[in-house]
């Protein structure tokens, strides 16, 4: 901006104040000159980059817990106290067994050999009973008897073939052989004929418990399905109201994940989709399963969608109610083209270099993150991008 001058004409006087006025009028040009060039070298800094390849991946985040497929809570249809807790938490049940039985005031002889009977059948009827031991034990020892004569026996037929031992040694062998493989078919019939008479007995001992805890006045509770009993609420004495929540009993070995997803982000959802997942309990174990079922209500007090997510079936730890935080990914891309977001502006255009000229262009966005942006069209890897600091 030029500056006019100020001239002061020879042929009049010019007194001491109109100098002085003339000068204050002349350092204020100055000044003003100073400060809009300074206003016009100190625009905003910009920083020049590139959009860059790498993987990038969209994901919501949710939390939630680890259940047993099909847990179901187990109610009680009468009242009374408990008499009798049958089954201990984590306990395997079948459907049919009796986890609990309340009891009227007076109990009788009838129900109490009802009640023995079904706990010596019970014990007989598992892997560890003495009669299953015992008839396993004679079953392995003929198995490593009978392999011990088919060797021998094949030994003897080679010496036989070659007339390096008698017909007398050969027949013994054969004979031994023959005799041991009899025996071991006749023990394995027997242990699976004894194995099938104790669990029918034990069928038979817990359908008699409950006809005569019926006749009895008891009510006897029972497992619907067979799994495992996560919890029994209630112990021996403790009163029990009808439609009480008593027990909690699900599958013994298949979970699933259950978790809670924030309403502004139920859009992106989809069955099928990969969820990575953690939990407390096993913090340093990463884990992967699949979006099974997205529920159509939405909790209004905590603001979140349900969704459930498969996992695999081989899970390392048996406990329902873990707490677990999970990603839902919603899309990947292994060889993105990122920029900054702080690069983008409104109406998804950004400013580049092209050419030594400061140009605005349009962009087409992908995958997003807190802080970067994948473009999809409108620039590549070696497009020069402005960014205002």
């Amino acid at each position: 901006m030029p500056v006019r001058s100020i001239l002061v004409p020879t042929n009049r006087k010019v007194g001491a104040s109109h100098f002085a006025s003339q000068t204050k009028r002349c350092v204020t040009i100055w000044l003003a000159l100073a400060s809009w060039l300074t206003l016009e070298s100190c625009g905003p800094a910009e920083r020049e980059v590139s959009p860059s390849r790498k993987p990038l991946v969209e994901a919501v985040y949710a939390s939630g817990f680890l259940k047993t497929v099909d847990e179901y809570a187990v109610l009680a249809e009468g009242e009374g106290h408990v008499q009798e807790k049958l089954v201990s938490d984590g306990a395997l049940v079948k459907k049919g067994d009796p986890i609990y039985i309340l009891s009227a005031q007076q109990p009788d002889a009838r129900y109490q050999i009802a009640r023995q009977n079904y706990e010596l059948a019970r014990r007989n009827n598992q892997e560890s009973s003495s009669v299953l031991q015992e008839l396993n034990f004679t079953l392995q020892s003929l198995q490593s008897k009978k392999s011990f004569d088919s060797i021998n026996f094949i030994r003897y037929q080679n010496l036989w073939n070659s007339q390096a031992t008698t017909r007398v040694n050969y027949d013994k062998a054969k004979l031994a052989y023959e005799n041991t493989t009899h025996e071991y078919k006749a023990a394995k019939n027997r242990f699976d004929k004894v194995k099938s008479d104790l669990q029918l007995a034990f069928d038979n001992a817990r359908q008699q418990l409950l006809i005569a805890a019926d006749d009895a006045g008891r009510q006897v509770i029972t497992s619907k399905m067979e799994g495992r009993l996560l919890a029994a609420k209630k112990e021996v004495g403790e009163l029990v109201r009808r439609g009480e929540q008593i027990a909690l009993i699900g599958k013994s070995d298949a979970y699933y994940l259950q978790l809670n997803v924030d309403e502004q982000d139920i859009s992106k959802l989809q069955l099928g989709q990969k969820v990575i997942f953690t939990t407390d309990a096993l913090h340093d174990s990463v884990f992967v399963g699949r979006v099974s079922k997205i529920y159509s209500l939405v909790d209004t007090r905590q603001q979140s969608l349900r969704v459930d997510v498969a996992i695999p079936t081989s899970f390392p730890i048996s406990f329902s109610g873990l707490a677990a935080e999970a990603n839902i990914i919603i899309r990947e891309n292994e060889q993105a083209l990122v920029l900054p977001k702080s690069a983008l502006l409104p109406g998804d255009s950004i400013w580049v270099n092209k050419e030594g000229v400061r140009t605005k262009i349009k962009i087409e966005r992908g995958i997003e993150t807190l802080d970067e942006v994948e473009v999809t069209s409108g620039v590549d890897s070696a497009t020069r991008v402005l960014i205002v600091e």
